[in-house]
This record gives structure tokens, C-alpha cells and sequence, in this order.
């Protein structure tokens, strides 16, 4: 486990003992897995980006808390440069720069993501969490499995969907796939 997760799992324990909240009473009021909670808990598993922004909203903190330790703290507007966005180390083979890191009390959550051209040849990853979520391909080709259903999508394809529903992306067709993701 690199340093980035294990920060992310300490800050999200000190969130629950803060409210004296245990891992039971947690995962019952998000809708997840008790055995699949404690997993992300422990780092043997990483937390899905969904579930990290379900527990941002449950502790009233905005996400960039959680995975940086930074509070957020922009009203107005968050601009984000090319190439300037943070990167959050999530999972290998897949690369996410947090588009509005800064901005205080999103409604969202916008990432860059990208998928790198050897996620095709692994088996798909797949997660839930509460809320939907919307996929824009802008560059490569994408495999999205959405409650069962997998589907292609090529740059300038979108996908919305309820996150609830089990689902992963990979890219396909050799090569690395970039694509928007906005986190409800």
C-alpha cells in the first residue's frame, strides 16, 4: 500500500472516531458491505472514488480533505490549468487529476481519468457506490460494464449511470483511453 492510501484510510478512521462512529454503524448508513468496508478500511482493498465522495458528504468534508489533507477552500470558481490539476494515486493503471480539488462544497466530483492500454488485458475491477456517475470518452476506446450490460464506447461517447448498479472500465483497442468522469 503506498503512502497516499494509507493517509486516505487514517484520515477516514480519525473522521469515524472523531463522531465515535464504528465501521458497522458506518457501512449500514452508506448502503456498503460490512466485510467490504473493513477491507477498504484495512487497505487490503483501495476505496472506490464513490464511496470516499459518500463519505466526504457523511462527515460534511469536502473530498479534497480526505484524499489530501488539505481543506478546500474556493467559493467563487476553481480553474484548473492543463496538466496543473492534482493527481490522486488511486489504483495501478489508472491515473485521476481532481478538476476542482479546491473548490468548497462541490455538488460533484470531476476527474481526468485516464486508463492506461494494459487495463485491456486485465479482468474488469467492478464497484459500487451510492449516487450516479457520468463518463465522457475524449480520447482512445473504452469497455464500460454497467450492471451487467458491457458496453463500447469511442472519444466523444458519454455514459450516465446509477452507481449503485456493480460497474468498470478499461480501455480497449492497444492503446491508453482518457476519458471525463463527474461523480454525483
Amino acid at each position: 500500500m503506498n503512502d497516499g492510501v494509507s493517509d486516505i484510510i487514517a484520515r477516514v478512521k480519525l473522521l469515524r472516531e472523531i463522531e465515535d462512529v464504528p465501521v458497522e454503524t458506518l457501512a449500514a448508513e452508506l448502503g456498503f458491505d460490512v466485510e467490504e468496508y473493513k477491507k477498504w478500511e484495512t487497505g487490503a482493498e483501495d476505496f472506490p472514488i464513490g464511496v470516499l465522495v459518500e463519505i466526504a458528504a457523511r462527515f460534511k468534508v469536502d473530498l479534497t480533505e480526505i484524499i489530501s489533507g488539505k481543506a478546500s477552500n474556493l467559493r467563487t470558481f476553481c480553474l484548473s490549468r492543463a496538466g496543473k490539476a492534482p493527481e490522486v494515486s488511486r489504483r495501478p493503471m489508472y491515473t485521476y487529476w481532481n478538476l476542482a480539488y479546491n473548490f468548497h462544497r462541490k455538488k460533484a466530483e470531476p476527474f481526468l481519468v485516464e486508463a492506461s492500454a494494459d487495463t485491456e488485458y486485465k479482468p474488469l475491477s467492478l464497484n459500487t457506490h451510492p449516487g450516479q456517475e457520468f463518463d465522457y470518452v475524449l480520447e482512445g476506446r473504452l469497455l464500460i460494464s454497467v450492471g451487467g450490460h458491457e458496453l463500447e464506447l469511442d472519444a466523444g461517447d458519454s455514459l450516465y449511470y446509477d452507481s449503485h448498479e456493480p460497474h468498470g472500465m478499461k480501455a480497449i483497442g492497444g492503446k491508453c483511453a482518457r476519458f471525463l468522469a463527474f461523480v454525483f
